[in-house]
């Protein structure tokens, strides 16, 4: 290997091939990475003719032109490897799915291709025109690719957004002493997103056995990386993070090879986690198949230049000066390759007549398409996981003691450290101060070294981490230290969580608890105080449980931890240094998802509400029982939308005629409006009046002490509330 500079635009030094370095790559291997490239290749173009006959929705991202780097770096990897990818990445994941399934002999100078493998770029084709075989059933498409037994964790048509789940995917290798690498696949545009220094970051500082592949095609969209990005060899940002950098010439099949398998091998060895930087060019436009020319940012000349020097116009030529393959074995390859190709089309659509262009045209196979029924099947696990769960309530216990609010967190957390070795807590200063900045560990940083991790402040990085690790098949806890820090990590959080499980086709786990501590009320100020509800509900992959007291918060951590959906905990500052009764001896009761309390009983009015709220308004309860106003107080537990227990509500409400909702979120964050909107439609008939909700004021609270309750929604305000409505029922009822 040697290195030297390139001419096109003054390319910083790359790291190339030497005439005699194709010596030191297996000529199987060689034969397989062409044969690779071309069907890569010519699979890329039948998409671009099913594309022009309407046969592929949505846009297509070709890595025409990237071939090599898919194939040659994937081929140095061994078998149990982990890939992710971006929105361009027919080719990497072609690559890693063929390469798992072609027997380790297989030649593709045999002339056919393995059963196996056609199914394989049947299914890949089928996913990216939508339709039932694919792998994610059609869900996915062209940019959300998943296989993980094929150690593909998933495509990401957001820019960084697989970033840090390959870290977490990488933890977790680490953390199970595999001696498994992770290889997370993105473009030069991606190292220009916060979530790229996130990750790197992490990895670098936890020595994670990880190499982030930069595809430096030379342009993001239509913008060039040179007015992009402030340094040019994108590699040198592996300096950052005292990590591994390589920059090697992507159309360099052999040189691609020879570095990948140089630095997973160190890596493996307990080396630094690596940074390569390929570079390479995409041969059209950023979706479609026009040349980036026809739209004025690129010139002719510069797309002729490179498509004289892609791998394939080259490889071909050295496999044969070689003598790892001859002419007619590199024809008949590419012969190969072209007929899988053919395969994938017959398999997903049939052939109409050419167009008046000569053109060939295609329609969908019609019995291909997924059965409509099941558009919203996978959102959500179907629960199996939880059935057999031991559900208890306070009623269901003979012994109890006194415990914080904070140190149920601690003991329930815990508790599933010690029972499950795959568990792992995550977040800003968990491991401090013995245990968090407000006791959520306490204890546990020294009982459980290496499982409850201090991350530095950066959201996006260790929630995106968290992902991986559930992808990976842990259960991870992670700690968002305010709700107001969501929104740092909002992509993460609700465009990767929250989507992940129905995008990649409904079928994978991802057991992951989010907890975070809600401070209105405290001076925390506009952007500490957020009271998130309403944000994670727009987002149907959630569960969300609001927890009012010890019990409830060890009863729903429980359950949560054994789900296989993605589970939001909020919990209310004023609970923490609260003591509540919990079961004296048994830590591993559960309490069902969607199952509302009845906290208190009464005739005149329901009342709904949940978190630190169902203290304040039980204690109303009792104060208007001596005006002769009984409330039904019921505490809702889980309030994400597809969990609000509409059963209870609506005995409840049949017994009163009255309700209302009351939170101490600032209106906007609220939930009440959704919750009285539903409750107008099922229960109509026997509401006496419209449904009230009833929040803090829509304004970020301020700090100071007067201003912050003036906003905040207060007991006077509650009673004047109940008491009209009382009123104006027995007024209705006279009628």
């Amino acid at each position: 290997m040697r290195q030297t500079a390139q001419s096109i635009e003054d390319l910083p030094t790359l790291v190339v091939s030497e005439t005699e370095d194709i010596k030191r790559v297996p000529q199987l291997s060689a034969r397989r990475i062409y044969f690779l490239m071309r069907l890569i290749n010519a699979f890329e173009r039948r998409v671009v003719e099913l594309k022009r006959s309407d046969c592929v929705w949505g846009p297509i991202h070709l890595s025409i032109g990237q071939e090599a780097v898919a194939t040659a770096s994937l081929a140095a990897l061994e078998a149990g490897d982990k890939i992710a990818g971006s929105h361009r990445a027919h080719h990497v994941f072609l690559a890693k799915a063929l390469l798992h399934v072609l027997p380790p002999e297989w030649d593709p100078v045999a002339g056919s291709v393995p059963p196996e493998a056609q199914e394989v770029v049947n299914r890949t084709l089928a996913e990216i025109m939508g339709l039932a075989p694919g792998f994610c059933g059609g869900r996915g498409g062209s940019m959300h690719l998943r296989w993980i037994e094929a150690g593909i964790l998933g495509t990401n048509a957001i820019v960084a957004g697989g970033v840090p789940l390959s870290a977490g995917a990488a933890l977790a290798e680490r953390y199970r002493e595999t001696g498994r690498v992770v290889v997370c696949y993105l473009g030069d545009g991606a190292v220009n997103q916060g979530s790229f220094h996130e990750a790197c970051n992490l990895a670098g500082l936890w020595k994670l056995p990880i190499i982030y592949a930069i595809e430096n095609n030379r342009y993001a969209v239509a913008t060039a990386a040179r007015d992009a990005c402030a340094i040019e060899n994108l590699a040198r940002h592996a300096l950052s993070y005292n990590m591994i950098g390589r920059s090697v010439y992507g159309y360099d099949p052999v040189g691609v090879y020879l570095a990948v398998r140089e630095v997973s091998e160190a890596i493996r060895a307990g080396d630094r986690p690596a940074v390569i930087e390929f570079r390479c060019y995409r041969h059209y436009h950023h979706g479609g198949d026009l040349p980036g020319s026809a739209y004025g940012y690129r010139k002719k000349e510069e797309e002729s230049e490179w498509l004289e020097r892609d791998a394939l116009n080259v490889f071909p030529k050295i496999l044969v000066t070689s003598g790892a393959a001859s002419e007619e074995a590199t024809a008949g390859i590419e012969r190969l390759a072209e007929s899988a190709a053919d395969g994938a089309v017959d398999f997903c659509a049939l052939r109409d007549h050419a167009d008046s262009d000569g053109r060939a045209r295609f329609h969908v196979r019609e019995e291909l398409w997924p059965d409509r029924s099941t558009v919203a099947v996978g959102l959500r696990s179907d629960g199996k996981e939880l059935a057999g769960l031991r559900y208890r309530e306070r009623e269901d216990f003979d012994e109890l003691r006194e415990i914080t609010f904070s140190d149920a967190i601690a003991t329930v957390t815990g508790r599933w450290l010690e029972r499950d070795p795959e568990t792992i807590v995550l977040g800003e200063e968990v491991a401090n101060f013995g245990g968090g900045a407000y006791g959520a560990t306490k204890g546990l940083p020294a009982k459980y070294p290496g499982r409850v991790r201090n991350t530095p402040i950066s959201e996006a990085g260790f929630t995106g981490m968290a992902l991986g690790l559930a992808m990976s098949g842990m259960r991870p806890v992670v700690e968002i230290m305010f709700p107001d820090f969501t929104l740092v990590a909002a992509d993460q959080i609700f465009n990767q969580i929250a989507k992940a499980r129905h995008m990649y086709g409904g079928a994978d786990d991802l057991p992951l608890v989010l907890r975070t501590r809600i401070a209105t009320g405290c001076g925390y100020g506009g952007q500490h105080s957020m009271d998130p509800i309403g944000l994670y509900a727009l987002f149907p992959g959630w569960r969300i449980v609001a927890p009012s007291d010890a019990f409830d918060y060890i009863g729903l951590f429980n359950t949560a931890m054994h789900s296989l959906d993605p589970v939001a905990i909020l919990e209310h500052h004023s609970l923490y240094d609260r003591s509540f009764p919990v079961p004296a001896d048994d830590p591993d009761y559960c309490i069902p998802f969607g199952r509302a309390r009845v906290v208190r009983a009464g005739c005149d009015m329901s009342v709904l509400t949940y978190g630190s709220m169902t203290g304040r308004l039980n204690v109303i309860a009792e104060r208007l029982a001596a005006r002769s106003i009984e409330l039904e107080v019921v505490d809702l537990r889980s309030v994400d939308a597809a969990s609000i227990d509409y059963e209870t509500i609506g005995a409840s409400i049949a017994k009163t005629g009255v309700v209302a909702v009351y939170e101490s979120a600032a209106g906007g964050q609220a939930i009440g409006r959704r919750i009285a909107s539903e409750i107008a439609e099922r229960f109509f008939d026997e509401l006496d009046a419209p449904p009230g909700v009833y929040t803090s004021l829509d304004i970020p609270n301020p700090v100071s002490r007067v201003l912050e309750a003036e906003a905040m929604i207060d007991d006077v305000e509650i009673v004047e509330s109940i008491v009209a409505m009382v009123e104006r029922r027995e007024i209705l009822r006279r009628g």
